[in-house]
């Protein structure tokens, strides 16, 4: 299948099959985010080179449609948990000029933390209601940060590929 009632065109992409249509939200600095369907990959390492099919469409329609309408109370959890993960892997070096060389970032909110996690790679819509969100994190450039979601619930935070 090629074209969804939904995603529109689907083609291969550089990263799996990706969608015509793109996400966008004003809660990211970058607009047209690409939108990947299905996993990249499958259980032996092997890029996936068949089009999902149009039940899985449906069901990555249904996820994303469920993902956009939770879109507010998402953002909240996902700065309230990534703020978490900064407090426990990364304040102790970059609060403290000592250990990094440099001046303290100050990040001392979930909100002044969120503006290092604003720039999206794309979003992956999964099967069974998951969602992944790998993000630029200009704190840690080298893993930056991958948020997987399950029916809208942060289920795992992570480097990118490592949920």
């Amino acid at each position: 299948m090629n074209k969804h009632k939904y995603w529109g065109t689907i083609q291969e992409d550089w990263a799996g099959f990706s969608a015509e249509m793109e996400f966008i939200s004003n809660h990211f600095e970058n607009n047209n985010i690409k939108i990947f369907l299905g996993e990249e990959y499958d259980e032996d390492g092997e890029e996936i080179e068949i089009t999902p099919s149009s039940n899985k469409l449906n069901d990555f329609e249904n996820t994303y449609a469920n993902f956009i309408i939770g879109l507010d109370e998402i953002i909240e959890k996902i700065q309230e948990k990534t703020f978490e993960r900064y407090l426990k892997l990364y304040a102790h070096y970059y609060e403290n000029e000592k250990k990094s060389g440099e001046k303290p970032l100050n990040i001392s909110t979930k909100e002044i933390h969120f503006e290092y996690i604003k720039d999206i790679n794309y979003i992956r819509i999964l099967e069974n209601g998951n969602v992944k969100i790998p993000i630029h994190y200009k704190i840690d450039t080298e893993h930056g940060i991958e948020i997987r979601l399950e029916n809208n619930k942060i289920i795992d935070i992570g480097g990118i590929a490592e949920t």
